[in-house]
């Protein structure tokens, strides 16, 4: 019970009293989706006022519905999903659900954001992958480094001053991803719930709070997305783009963690050889030999 329990808030984002107040009838199997309808709270399980936010539909990717399915399937239509469970065993499902995404219990870091340094080795090494867009983001998605690549496909992210350089504020608050992105909701969408995933690992990190309440206040789809509740952990995808030199193109991203530094993440883009946006990718690189500087694709921002 506790494994799919935790499989299903990983997923879904679901809170603690929303899991434990889950009924059989509000799983629709075959629209592999749920309704968040009750939450248990101190004096049992009640339902959500009907104008709550709280109230909503949450999707089931494939894999957790089959988890699911097994754990439900001699269910009565009106029991509680998950039984025999207080909010006072609640560590357990945290300490396992850490477990499954290889999160570890580490002190809180209530620090306000800095410039981090990576090492020399690093930047060569992104450097040598000079044929294809390379990002190194940190915590909270804070962008550390790029190539000449990835400031040529997405912007140069060395023009925005520190403080805001993090690729979350850039997707929601910048003037050229709305642009790039010709599937701009779904990554933006991923953003939100990479963050919230991010906050979970460390709730009292000022850097992290900030900046949540930062687009909470400034973007109104971020503000209705985090209100969702879903978490995301960006492994590898594709993105869709429009760019303004080269034209329509996909690429594809792997992920790569630094043995020693979970925190440090680099993302790694690719398009398939000889396809149509392996060529714009190939000519974006010939631009950035040739050309009289990186192309933008939007207005550039000065340093601190």
């Amino acid at each position: 019970m506790w494994q799919t329990m935790c499989l299903l808030g990983f997923y879904t984002g679901l809170r603690w009293g929303e899991l434990s107040g889950l009924h059989r009838h509000r799983i629709d199997q075959r629209r592999s989706r749920l309704f968040v309808v009750e939450v248990n709270t101190r004096s049992g399980i009640k339902e959500y006022p009907k104008s709550s936010k709280s109230r909503r539909e949450v999707p089931l990717p494939s894999h957790v519905l089959e988890v699911l399915e097994r754990h439900i399937h001699r269910l009565d239509r009106d029991a509680v999903v998950f039984t025999t469970l207080t909010k006072g065993r609640s560590g357990r499902l945290l300490t396992y659900l850490h477990t499954l995404v290889g999160v570890t219990a580490a002190p809180s870091r209530r620090h306000s954001r800095g410039a981090r340094r990576l090492r020399p080795g690093l930047h060569q090494l992104i450097d040598a992958l000079d044929g294809e867009p390379v990002l190194v983001l940190g915590r909270r998605s804070d962008v550390l480094a790029a190539n000449r690549m990835a400031k040529a496909l997405f912007t140069d992210f060395d023009q925005i001053p520190v403080r805001h350089r993090n690729y979350a504020r850039w997707m929601f608050l910048g003037e050229e991803p709305r642009s790039l992105f010709v599937d701009w909701e779904d990554q933006a969408r991923a953003a939100v719930e990479s963050l919230r995933l991010e906050a979970g690992r460390d709730a009292d990190d000022q850097a992290t709070n900030g900046l949540i309440a930062e687009l909470r206040e400034k973007s109104t789809e971020f503000d209705h997305w985090w209100e969702e509740h879903r978490v995301h952990q960006r492994t590898h995808g594709s993105k869709r783009l429009h760019h303004a030199l080269v034209g329509e193109l996909t690429v594809e991203y792997e992920t790569l963690t630094l043995p020693g530094d979970p925190d440090t993440t680099l993302f790694v883009y690719t398009a398939e050889p000889g396809s149509s946006s392996g060529q714009a990718l190939d000519l974006l690189a010939m631009w950035t030999l040739t050309g009289t500087g990186t192309p933008r694709t939007g207005t550039a921002q000065e340093h601190d």
